[in-house]
């Protein structure tokens, strides 16, 4: 049973958060850039520690912009100030980030460990965006609704399931920069 004080501390610590991501969220809308032209599009996440890690690690390889779909407000804490300078686009259906993201010529491909084509057997164009699904429901779109999108797996050789949304985000991003940094 939770005391009265632990459930007030709870709701401190949530509206702490809120005040966080509200100011962050805020100095977003000035952030730029980074020098790659890939993006990463979190297709319904929890609103957890994962999406700071993945905008720490966006901010680390240099990722264009992270597209957010359908996900609630989140403590930006983790993400170590990396909210700031990653631009964030803001969806709240999975098929406006696709139209968006096809309008401007990206190539989609979809993380899903079932998929045919291993990560390190493709050869991922310069503008590139890489959909992570969540956690445990996946992705919450029909892939045959989207046939243009490509699936990409990551090879695991150990009896998990899959790997942590923030890690397979981070491996992808080396990848694709492994792939395409020239400096």
């Amino acid at each position: 049973m939770v005391s009265r004080q632990e459930s007030k501390q709870r709701q401190k610590r949530q509206k702490d958060a809120l005040l966080r991501y509200q100011k962050e969220r805020y100095k977003n809308s000035f952030a730029r850039p980074g020098i790659h032209p890939f993006v990463l599009v979190l297709d319904h996440l929890k609103a957890g520690f994962n999406v700071p890690k993945i905008f720490r690690s966006a901010e680390s390889f240099g990722a264009q912009a992270v597209h957010l779909v359908n996900i609630a407000p989140f403590d930006p804490a983790p993400a170590m100030g990396a909210f700031r300078k990653v631009p964030a686009c803001f969806h709240d259906t999975f098929d406006a980030a696709y139209r968006q993201l096809s309008a401007q010529d990206y190539h989609l491909f979809m993380l899903d460990a079932r998929a045919q084509t291993p990560l390190y057997d493709a050869v991922l164009p310069e503008k590139s965006a890489f959909i992570m699904g969540n956690e445990g429901l996946g992705h919450s779109f029909d892939p045959a609704d989207y046939p243009a999108i490509q699936g990409l797996a990551i090879p695991q050789f150990g009896n998990t399931e899959s790997l942590n949304v923030s890690v397979a985000a981070s491996i992808v991003m080396y990848e694709y920069v492994r792939q395409h940094h020239q400096g």
